[in-house]
């Protein structure tokens, strides 16, 4: 995908006998010895045949024949195992995706492994081709906008099957409405607003509200879902990143730093440390 990214925009078709050890060459070549890493874009894998194991964000996932999953540029993701892979990728970064799509992006993020029809599959499937050979034709005039509008049809399309297995819009109460837009909301403002009482101030309703909502409609408190958004962040850091717990803590926008170190071991179980230690060991 590299001969792509100077146009922030990527598309191809890999046949791979083992895609983890394909992955860790290609980072060696990047001196990155870390097999966890991120994108800079927003990246699409279609499975053709072939089995993948992969972790996101910690969270392990075997990918099988005929699916698609979406990798949020701030995810953590490393491939774990695989076998005989033929699977069709590609990214765009934000700038080159119809502002509708990132949206919507941001709306289902993050994104589960979803399985495929066969006529869904193929139709996607012979897109992603000719988006390939589109891709190759570099002496046409329009060719970036070729291969913007291309890749950005092929990501319609998958986001077309992801609300398409999420419930029905007619059928979602209000409760889901406002805790989906608070999920919006925590997503932008995660690194500054804290409190329940901060997004029940920008959605314009009362704390204990915002709470009833969120809580019927995931579980879990509003607190809940601020500090688990805040870990997350840490965890990806702490995983990906060179900086020491203390300057995670004051990207993430805690100046006390023992609060930080005291919630990030109430969430997790573990410390700091022993997290990055663990899973850099």
């Amino acid at each position: 995908m590299a001969n792509e990214f100077g146009t922030s925009i990527a598309i191809e078709k890999f046949a791979i006998k083992d895609l983890a050890t394909f992955e860790k060459e290609m980072l060696d070549l990047t001196n990155d010895s870390d097999s966890a890493h991120r994108h800079d874009a927003h990246s699409f894998f279609l499975l053709e045949s072939g089995t993948v194991d992969i972790e996101i964000d910690f969270q392990h996932y075997k990918i099988r024949p005929r699916s698609v999953i979406y990798i949020h540029p701030d995810q953590v993701h490393r491939t774990l195992t695989s076998d005989d892979v033929i699977v069709n990728t590609w990214a765009l970064t934000n700038e080159h995706l119809n502002p509708e799509y990132l949206t919507l992006l941001e709306g289902i993020t993050p994104a589960k492994l979803l399985l495929l029809t066969d006529e869904t599959f193929t139709i996607i499937s012979e897109l992603a081709v000719i988006a390939i050979k589109l891709a190759k034709r570099k002496s046409d005039k329009l060719h970036h906008l070729i291969l913007k509008d291309s890749c950005n049809a092929l990501v319609a399309l998958v986001i077309s099957q992801y609300l398409e297995s999420a419930k029905s819009p007619d059928k979602t109460s209000r409760f889901e409405i406002v805790t989906k837009t608070f999920k919006v909301l925590l997503e932008r403002n995660y690194t500054t607003a804290k409190r329940p009482t901060d997004y029940a101030a920008k959605l314009n309703i009362s704390t204990p509200y915002l709470n009833e909502c969120v809580k019927s409609a995931t579980g879990f408190s509003v607190s809940y879902h601020i500090q688990h958004r805040v870990i997350l962040e840490a965890k990806r850091l702490l995983y990906h990143s060179n900086q020491s717990v203390k300057e995670i803590a004051a990207v993430l926008g805690y100046d006390d730093y023992p609060y930080f170190s005291s919630l990030f071991t109430k969430v997790t179980g573990v410390s700091a440390l022993a997290f990055r230690n663990k899973n850099l060991g």
